[in-house]
């Protein structure tokens, strides 16, 4: 399966233009959005940019996007994945959007999470494409942690802009694929192994 990812679209027009030139390029079976679809809102600005992906599209909400986005991705074309997990072509993805989490939020993803599962955040886990300004962290210990304990075949995410790019965490494939710079996020495929090709300059 050919995945695009991408994250930190920050409600620019032209990244969605982007990503449909990408489709047409790449000819991905499906989208995933890790968060951030707009800058602090409107909320029905995600709907209006997700329902111009011209594909399936699987989306979660990042730390700027406000609570009522989550209502508009529901709205829209895409799938919201946010504490769910929802099966495309038998893969199963789950997700955690945003960016501060309760104990039965984490809990219930670890419940969610096995080694066959690609899991989708906005934040990397910590030590992970995570340097920000100055080069410090600013991943997620948690998302870290869960990573180690469940081993996710692939996780998905973004929010450091600084950072695009792949990694590994365990035995895991970490996709940093964040728009925010100059990237236009990831082609990933998968099949026996995981193949990553970052987008963008």
């Amino acid at each position: 399966m050919r995945l695009l990812a991408i994250a930190d679209i920050h409600g620019k027009e032209f990244k969605i233009k982007e990503i449909t030139r990408n489709i047409d390029e790449f000819s991905p079976d499906l989208v995933v959005v890790c968060g951030d679809i707009t800058h602090f809102g409107p909320g029905e600005r995600a709907k209006s940019l997700l329902d111009q992906i011209p594909i399936d599209t699987l989306a979660i909400h990042g730390n700027v996007d406000p609570e009522d986005v989550l209502r508009y991705i529901d709205e829209s074309k895409a799938v919201n994945i946010h504490l769910k997990e929802c099966r495309f072509k038998g893969l199963k993805f789950v997700g955690l959007g945003g960016n501060h989490f309760s104990k039965e939020e984490l809990d219930k993803i670890r419940s969610m999470l096995d080694e066959n599962s690609v899991f989708v955040t906005h934040l990397p886990p910590y030590k992970v494409l995570d340097n920000a300004i100055f080069g410090i962290h600013a991943g997620n210990r948690d998302i870290r942690q869960i990573i180690l304990e469940r081993k996710p075949r692939l996780h998905l995410c973004g929010h450091i802009h600084e950072r695009p790019g792949f990694d590994k965490l365990g035995d895991t494939v970490v996709v940093n694929c964040s728009a925010g710079r100059t990237g236009n996020g990831a082609i990933v495929d998968m099949d026996e192994d995981i193949k990553v090709k970052m987008l963008g300059d």
